[in-house]
């Protein structure tokens, strides 16, 4: 069932759209709409724009949700915004000294870094740097060259004696080394460098001893450094967990007037007499909620209610909001599946709930494997919310029933009598054909039982939606369920042996049906007052019509014939599990593996079971759903609610 909705206006003045949210929109559900779009005809009217001010909090209160447990969760009522900040700030105030420490120290960290970095590549050399950075009258140069310059480098330094280049650390793409050069010949070989992409590297004054001693007492440096960052880290763990519940209140009182706030964002703002602010904010509710929510606001002189139809002058269409009865409610996962359906149209749950699992039954009847489904999908859906599990409890609910009818018991057949028949073994006699095994001819008729009640759904739709050409005319209106209804009347009479109707009673109530369904479009211009009857000349017309015909009696018959699934299912099934009993020697008399009986009773219950609801789904969605089913509509979504 689909939940009458109402549409309403609501306005107060701009500052106390904070308490309507706490107050009423999260008590009363409510589907919001963007009120500058709803009030387009309406003059002067600007967004309600306002910085968040929670989301420095947040961030804050988040940065130490960090420090604690991940599955720590809030206890007890949760603070007012005001004492929500406070905390956070005491927090703040308690482990800015530790922060500044920190900061401090990783700023320290990262420079011995940076100087450990520099003389790694040049921690072999055996020199003093404090003293090789003073010589006098010899130049030196740090630095790293690419792998592709370093022979010529190497030929140039053969060449020219007063140059001297030590080679340290190298990788895949650069050597690093160290140059000496008189001071009187530095400048030709700065030249040089700079010819073969020379990188220099400058180094501080600030080592001690030579390059590898240096390179050692900064990794202890940092080493130590970065042990004072760990505990003051852990003492701000410590002050932060030492008031673990507050802040998780705190952060989640922030999260929530976050989440309120952000109805600013669909509101809009008026400006009325002595120049005040008002706020607007539109959107749907269910019919049983607008009422109370107008009982509510009764005595609220600070806001007001406009409450108007669904077919009145709104702009948006209502949202769908699902009401159904807790049996079938998770059969709504199908129909989400498919589309929410259309504010105007029928709900097909109920429908679905009963003909899936009906289906379902037939194609997979076994008291044994039923029950393990049955059971097995209550639980999930008892314990886990499951939508799916909820489907499966019902699937295997209709399958224990069909087994009894069947007569099979983990594919055993001679335990319990066959209520109604065994599939692979019912035979019935149709006239023309010949022998037909039952359940093909039981399916193709509960199959065309099924195509004619969505006609009718089709038609409660066509009504609702307010189109008469789809009623009337259409393939799943009024002349299709004459014309299939005629067929399937003397489909039956046919088979069972009775007389049929006169042939002008059947020329009649199948002719004329054609003929409704061949001029569709000129018959629906004419209902609705429109010229010219025919979009295209007659002949583009008779040609098109033809085809369309032709089509229609095609997917008329390819879409009974889909319904021998079901009953193929019920003989393959039974046939699967003779070779499970046959395996496990249960046919010829003799002893049973039972772990072979277990074993092959698990594997068709899963293999065919999902392969079962898959056809059935099937037949559901492409030979049901595409008569009367359009699955356009939105689905309602309350503010304030995740």
């Amino acid at each position: 069932m689909i939940e009458k909705m109402k549409f309403l206006s609501i306005t107060g003045p701009k500052e106390d759209i904070d308490r309507v949210v706490e107050t009423y929109l999260i008590k009363y559900p409510m589907h919001l709409e963007n009120a500058l779009s709803e009030l387009s005809s309406v003059r002067d009217l600007t967004p309600y724009l306002q910085v968040n001010p929670y989301r420095p909090w947040i961030a804050k209160a988040d940065t130490y949700a960090a420090m604690l447990p991940e599955d720590a969760e809030p206890e007890g009522e949760l603070p007012e915004v005001e004492d929500a900040i406070r905390i956070l700030e005491d927090v703040e105030m308690a482990i800015r000294e530790k922060e500044e420490e920190i900061t401090q120290k990783k700023a320290e960290l990262a420079e011995k870094d940076e100087l450990r970095k520099q003389i790694a590549p040049y921690r072999m050399l055996p020199l003093s740097i404090p003293e090789l950075l003073h010589f006098r009258f010899v130049k030196y140069r740090f630095g790293r060259i690419p792998r592709l310059y370093i022979k010529q480098f190497e030929q140039y330094v053969d060449e020219n004696p007063d140059v001297i280049f030590i080679r340290c650390e190298s990788e895949k793409q650069y050597v690093w080394g160290l140059c000496f050069v008189l001071e009187d010949h530095s400048e030709r070989l700065d030249a040089v460098l700079s010819t073969l992409h020379f990188e220099r590297i400058f180094l501080p004054d600030s080592y001690e001893g030579t390059a590898g001693e240096a390179y050692e007492g900064l990794q202890r440096e940092c080493r130590h450094i970065e042990q004072d960052i760990a505990h003051m880290e852990l003492s701000v763990k410590h002050i932060v967990q030492d008031r673990e519940q507050e802040i998780l209140r705190a952060r989640a009182r922030l999260l929530e007037m976050n989440r309120h706030f952000d109805v600013r964002k669909l509101a809009a703002c008026t400006q009325e007499k002595h120049n005040k602010t008002y706020f607007i904010l539109c959107g749907w509710m269910s019919a049983e909620d607008a009422e109370a929510f107008k009982t509510a606001i009764a005595e609220d002189y600070a806001i007001s209610c406009i409450i108007e139809e669904p077919e009145g002058d709104v702009f948006s269409s209502p949202p769908t909001k699902l009401k159904n009865p807790a049996i079938v409610k998770p059969f709504e996962l199908y129909v989400r599946m498919y589309g929410m359906p259309n504010y105007k149209e029928l709900d097909p749950t109920i429908f679905v709930a009963l003909t899936y699992a009906l289906l379902f039954g037939a194609m997979f009847g076994d008291l044994g494997q039923g029950l393990c489904l049955l059971v097995g999908g209550y639980l999930l859906y008892r314990f886990k919310h499951m939508a799916l599990a909820g489907i499966i409890a019902s699937a295997g609910f209709f399958s224990s029933i069909f087994g009894v009818l069947y007569g099979s018991i983990f594919g055993f057949e001679n335990v319990i009598p066959a209520l109604w028949l065994r599939p692979k073994e019912a035979m019935t006699q149709i006239p023309v054909i010949g022998n037909l095994n039952t359940v093909f001819a039981v399916a193709i008729v509960f199959g065309m039982f099924l195509i004619l009640s969505t006609m009718v759904m089709q038609i409660i739709n066509a009504t609702r939606l307010h189109e008469p050409g789809e009623k009337w005319f259409g393939t799943n209106g009024v002349a299709g369920l004459i014309f299939y209804g005629t067929l399937t009347i003397t489909v039956l009479l046919f088979i069972t042996g009775h007389s049929l109707p006169a042939g002008i009673l059947l020329g009649i109530f199948l002719g004329v049906p054609v003929l409704a369904l061949a001029l569709k479009e000129p018959l629906t211009r004419l209902m609705e007052k429109q010229r010219p009857l025919l979009h295209e000349g007659a002949g583009m017309f008779v040609v098109e019509t033809f085809f369309e015909l032709f089509e229609t009696m095609l997917s008329f018959f390819s879409n009974t014939l889909s319904f021998v699934r079901v009953g193929a299912f019920a003989v393959s099934h039974a046939a699967m599990m003779e070779v499970v009993l046959s395996l496990a020697g249960a046919e010829n008399g003799g002893s049973i593996n039972w772990i072979i009986v277990i074993l092959g009773n698990i594997f068709v219950s899963g293999m065919e079971g999902l392969i079962v609801g898959i056809q059935v789904l099937r037949l559901e969605y492409y030979e049901m759903f595409g008569r009367f089913y359009k699955g356009d509509g939105k689905e309602f979504r309350p503010f304030g609610i995740e």
